[in-house]
């Protein structure tokens, strides 16, 4: 399996989880666009067995290379993003992991009796990407509680190991050139954008500007029953070249910090 075939598995999985992005994929199409993927991101636990390291293997061994590091002191995450050594149309990998010992000894608890209820074996395949919930069956009171403390642990609890999220490169499109066009563009086609920050995260001075949207809620069988909660969201990223004409490559921790409440159970 190369990366083209790992990421186009990926993206299967992960519009069945937002079928938002398909729709929205479609209307960019419709337009005449090829659109081309900024970056996908995954999130997980920093436990050894299954942190970044962890999941970062399968494209290491597929061509992708360690670039940049990042600390989320608010949301309690560190994180790491990747990119492919020679295919420059492969989008970036970004990875983070929540970091457990700056959680109260409940989250701490619910979250190693679930990794320990992950076989070995799994945490050592290549298939760790491509799992979802390797958890046992969730509980919706479980679920609330995780929130209170971090709405990327609830998630996580929940959807398990897939693409959180892909992201439009806007710096591939024609028609929709701007952040502004795309943005104004997708509130056209009916789909709400995460407004947390501004719906623009970032500037051009700082060479990257993003928003996205909110994810789509999916059905959810849940011990007590089934409900209704935020899966995956669609971004979308405009970056701009630095003083040397070279297009910025990273990330910006703070923007990335509201993006990733794209998935918060409380926006509307």
């Amino acid at each position: 399996m190369n990366h083209n075939q790992i990421f186009d598995r990926l993206w299967s999985d992960y519009i069945l989880q937002n079928p938002s992005a398909g729709k929205i994929f479609e209307l960019f199409t419709r337009e005449g666009e090829v659109v081309l993927n900024d970056h996908i991101a995954f999130r997980t636990f920093n436990d050894p067995r299954l942190d970044i390291s962890v999941l970062a293997r399968i494209f290491l061994q597929n061509g992708f290379i360690e670039k940049g590091e990042y600390v989320f002191e608010e949301k309690h995450l560190f994180a790491r993003h990747y990119e492919h050594v020679s295919d420059p149309k492969a989008p970036r990998v970004f990875i983070s992991q929540l970091i457990l010992e700056d959680f109260s000894p409940y989250l701490q608890k619910i979250i190693r009796e679930a990794i320990n209820a992950v076989p070995e074996e799994t945490c050592l395949s290549d298939e760790l990407i491509f799992a979802g919930s390797l958890f046992p069956k969730p509980s919706y009171d479980v679920y609330n509680k995780l929130r209170e403390e971090s709405e990327y642990a609830a998630w996580l609890y929940v959807f398990g190991f897939r693409a959180n999220h892909f992201t439009v490169s806007i710096n591939a499109l024609e028609k929709y050139d701007t952040i502004e066009k795309v943005n104004e563009f997708i509130k056209a086609g009916g789909f709400p954008l995460n407004s947390s920050g501004g719906e623009i995260k970032g500037t051009k001075e700082e060479l990257l500007r993003q928003s996205s949207t909110l994810a789509d809620r999916v059905n959810i069988s849940f011990v007590e029953g089934e409900f209704q909660i935020p899966a995956c969201y669609y971004e979308f990223a405009q970056r701009y070249a630095d003083k040397d004409g070279q297009l910025y490559s990273g990330f910006i921790a703070k923007s990335a910090d509201k993006i990733f409440e794209s998935t918060n159970f409380t926006s509307k």
